[in-house]
Order: structure tokens, then sequence, then C-alpha cells
């Protein structure tokens, strides 16, 4: 890989040179770290498993609706009631 200069952009935005996405296999929807370090910032791909953290936390407030014995019918009366203070 090649070092390459970038310019930030007024947005704050870097843009990642093609030949580096390539050799890395960077997409755009891919995510990123940030690491602050003396003399700059280290950027290190990440992989978020948004599907299993959303698994865990429904399950985890399933079993604590179950200890509080919260039933389903007092769930949607709050489901209803917090859309209706959107409106």
């Amino acid at each position: 890989m090649s070092e390459e200069i970038v310019k930030m952009s007024e947005k704050g935005q870097l843009v990642v040179p093609s030949e580096i996405r390539e050799q890395a296999g960077f997409k755009p929807s891919d995510r990123f770290l940030a690491v602050p370090v003396e003399d700059g910032v280290i950027f290190k791909k990440i992989e978020l498993d948004i599907d299993s953290e959303y698994e865990e936390l429904s399950q985890n407030i399933q079993k604590r609706f179950r200890e509080e014995d919260v039933d389903e019918d007092v769930v949607e009366d709050a489901i209803e009631w917090a859309r209706d203070q959107k409106a």
C-alpha cells in the first residue's frame, strides 16, 4: 500500500484513496473506530453485529418483564401512550 496525502473537507470528512479502499476491501457501509493518538487519529475498521445485539437486548427486556410480572397489555398501553406524546 502506498501512502497518499488527503485533505479534510469543511464538514470534517476525509476521503480514503481508491487504491487503499480497493486493497483493504473497504465498502461504503463499513464502520471505523477513531482512536486519537499523539499526532493524529488512527482509524480501525470494525464489525458490528447489530442483529445479535438486538436479539440480546430483546431477550434481556423479556426476562426483566417476566421478573417484574409486566404483561403484554401494559406494554401495549405504554407504546400507545408514547406514540400519542409524539403527535
